[in-house]
């Protein structure tokens, strides 16, 4: 579903402030892998997502969505085949429109824009519907403006904006980071679900190294631009952090000190 090759990305080439953010990254998803994407600031995690979303342009290399080369086209292109969920809550949504209008905005993803406005009784009964798998009681609040909600109903509403017109490929940026601990367990248990039932081809990333082992069928760790560990399938389940620090430490050369990604 997802062919990256030979990923390359520097910022500010030619000045003091070159930074090479990814090297060298070849990467391959099937259809249907959960994969979860961990390492420390600076790895290059999210300036991967922004890569295949099209938000930055990569210096060399290839990405196909699909078997569709996707890497020269803009990012609103590409935004019709992806479903991305942000860090923050607010990024995800219009705050001053109506639960309902959000989502009819998401249903039109991909397709051409017309003068006509509204949201039909069809679509309000789809909506209902899907609403009521959050388990937050919003199918009975549809014509609430979004700015009333709180941020863990605003990421819930948001993850499912991103799957209503069912994307060939999900990205969640660290999409519970911003939550408290109970609500990002719910938001979770939200998104298994959906990547489950909807057999979605996922890459999120997490800050979280237990989430990155409890979550997914396969763990890719990176460090400095580059991907230093893929594992799945039973070596996958059997992962404990201890272990996960030690790999880190071995593939990378250096010590793992950051108690974000080990703590959570």
């Amino acid at each position: 579903m997802l062919q990256i090759t030979g990923l390359n990305k520097i910022f500010s080439p030619g000045t003091v402030n070159e930074r090479l953010a990814l090297e060298d990254i070849n990467l391959h998803l099937l259809p249907g892998d959960y994969v979860t994407l961990i390492g420390g600031n600076g790895a290059g995690k999210s300036t991967l997502l922004n890569v295949i979303s099209g938000v930055h342009r990569q210096d060399s290399g290839s990405i196909y969505l699909d078997g569709k080369r996707i890497d020269h086209l803009p990012e609103h292109r590409r935004a019709a085949d992806l479903g991305r969920v942000f860090q923050d809550p607010l990024m995800g949504t219009a705050a001053d429109m109506e639960i309902q209008e959000n989502l009819a905005l998401a249903a039109l993803r991909g397709k051409p824009r017309g003068l006509a406005w509204g949201v039909s009784a069809q679509d309000k009964a789809l909506f209902h519907q899907r609403l009521a798998e959050l388990d937050l009681d919003l199918q009975d609040r549809m014509a609430t403006k979004v700015r009333m909600l709180s941020g863990g109903q605003r990421q819930a509403l948001t993850l499912l904006m991103a799957i209503l017109k069912t994307p060939k490929l999900l990205l969640l940026d660290e999409h519970t980071a911003a939550l408290d601990p109970k609500t990002a367990r719910k938001v979770l248990e939200l998104s298994d679900h959906f990547i489950s039932s909807m057999k979605l081809t996922c890459l999120m990333v997490t800050h979280n190294m237990r989430d990155a082992i409890q979550h997914g069928n396969r763990l890719i760790m990176m460090s400095q631009g580059r991907i230093i560990l893929d594992v799945e399938g039973e070596q996958k389940k059997n992962l404990t952090v201890e272990q996960l620090v030690q790999m880190f430490s071995l593939r990378s050369g250096e010590e793992l000190v950051n108690d974000r990604m080990m703590l959570g």
